[in-house]
């Protein structure tokens, strides 16, 4: 009774190591992740220094998290784009927030004008919020050897 009963525990078995790690590639994506905060940052806003902001970064390099008053925005320097966040999917964590990537819009919003420069310590990244919109810029520390400080 026990060879039969063998193949049919192999067949479960082979299954169940099919099964989990579809399951756990969807679980990740849902995943909240902790976003910190970015020290020595500096925001303008229209060339002026907003009263409420905060930048925050993730583990992935040119991801940034841009909290401007009470509008979140996702900034991917990399690929110059910018997606508007809804709020509500953002919580506050002490000095850190938590949030999904799987809660980014399809689409971005408008960015004309994206300009990236180095400029010695910091890396200067400024856009258009939209065809004629504001601007925004940020100002991210970089080492010496020229990677983000985050």
């Amino acid at each position: 009774m026990r060879s039969r009963s063998l193949p049919a525990a192999l067949v479960i078995f082979s299954l169940a190591i099919c099964v989990l790690p579809l399951q756990s590639g969807s679980q990740s994506a849902d995943k909240k992740l902790f976003w910190k905060s970015v020290k020595f940052a500096i925001v303008k806003f229209n060339d002026d220094a907003p009263k409420s902001w905060n930048i925050y970064h993730t583990e992935k390099k040119g991801l940034l998290l841009v909290h401007l008053w009470k509008r979140y925005l996702l900034v991917d320097t990399k690929e110059q784009e910018a997606y508007e966040i809804d709020p509500q999917t953002v919580k506050p964590r002490g000095d850190d927030v938590e949030w999904s990537p799987a809660d980014k819009p399809d689409e971005p919003i408008e960015t004309p004008e994206w300009k990236t420069r180095d400029v010695g310590s910091m890396q200067l990244v400024r856009f258009r919020l939209g065809k004629d919109g504001h601007v925004l810029e940020l100002q991210i520390p970089i080492l010496v050897n020229g990677k983000p400080a985050y």
